[in-house]
């Protein structure tokens, strides 16, 4: 490879940067662990989370969206059922209020910050979760 097209100076910073990006790499794919390796078992759906970007506004229930509440959206499950959240990768549950519609994307449900953070999923996003709907509405 002909690296003679990068001046002295600059061709060191890189080799540099490259060890330094090479010694974190491990250290990335391990700060990782919500990412399971195999397919989800049957009945499983992915959810996501959304939290500061949407709290305060109007949701479909006609309720402000708060961040700090135990809260979900989904598509078709009746507007303030109890949901039981189950993240299938370390066995946390919460139970949810649907008071939304959505998600989008591909996903089952979107979670409020403080429910994804009870089931141990905020730092990664997406888990895949399965529901229990219960019977109960507020």
């Amino acid at each position: 490879m002909n690296d003679t097209w990068l001046p002295g100076r600059t061709r060191a910073w890189c080799m540099r940067l490259s060890v330094v990006a090479a010694a974190l790499l491990p250290l990335t794919v391990a700060a990782e662990p919500c990412r399971p390796l195999k397919a989800p078992p049957k009945g499983a759906i992915t959810a996501s989370w959304y939290g500061e970007e949407r709290h305060g506004r109007i949701t479909a229930s006609g309720e402000r969206f708060d961040e700090h509440q135990l809260t979900a959206a989904h598509p078709w499950l009746p507007l303030r059922m109890l949901v039981r959240v189950t993240n299938l990768l370390n066995g946390r549950a919460v139970d949810v209020r649907i008071m939304d519609r959505g998600p989008g994307y591909g996903r089952g449900i979107d979670l409020s910050q403080a429910a994804a953070e009870a089931l141990g999923m905020r730092q990664c996003g997406l888990a895949y979760v399965l529901l229990t709907p219960g019977l109960q509405r507020h």
